[in-house]
């Protein structure tokens, strides 16, 4: 008995051990979603320049990547170049300005450009909620119908963009036009 009592330690050392072991070989920028498959959450939001209200219906009808962003993000402001140079390409991009002063975002695409077709004012961070938004930048691919097809976290730059997404967009895109 006393054996038992004195390797139980051990035991559980050995099962924590292996779980953290495990930890170390997962990536950190693929957090999963339970949203894959399933519809854009219902919402109906103002857009960000406040001149209509938009709700998920808004955003159907071509595929599009819908980018969760804000003014005090300090990655975001590394995303947006590449986020401008992909609409420029004529890719969808849909924002959702997550937690923020409305005019700080309005100064915000005044001063760095607008690469939004449309762009929900998200200030309570309830639509955020809903999609399970970690932080910003996130982006999640819809297809035409709205069903969010991908979940990305983190910074869309030149190689994220090539290796990941671009084929996922073409994909939808190609699903599109059938």
């Amino acid at each position: 008995m006393k054996r038992a009592i004195l390797l139980l330690p051990l035991a559980i050392f050995l099962i924590v051990a292996v779980f953290l072991y495990r930890g170390l070989f997962l990536d950190p920028s693929e957090l999963p979603s339970a949203l894959i498959g399933k519809p854009f959450p219902v919402f109906s939001l103002p857009t960000v320049a406040g001149d209509a209200t938009l709700t998920e219906a808004s955003l159907k009808g071509k595929p599009a990547l819908v980018n969760v962003w804000a003014t005090w993000c300090v990655s975001c402001r590394v995303e947006h170049p590449v986020l401008n140079e992909l609409a420029k390409r004529g890719v969808v991009i849909h924002g959702v300005n997550y937690k923020d002063v409305n005019a700080d975002a309005q100064k915000w695409l005044a001063e760095f450009h607008n690469p939004y077709q449309l762009n929900i004012d998200d200030a309570k961070g309830t639509l955020g909620l809903d999609l399970g938004v970690y932080g910003a930048p996130e982006t999640f691919l819809i297809d035409k119908d709205g069903i969010i097809r991908h979940k990305f976290v983190g910074v869309i730059d030149e190689r994220a963009w090539r290796e990941q997404l671009a084929p996922l967009y073409q994909e939808l895109v190609d699903e599109a036009a059938q």
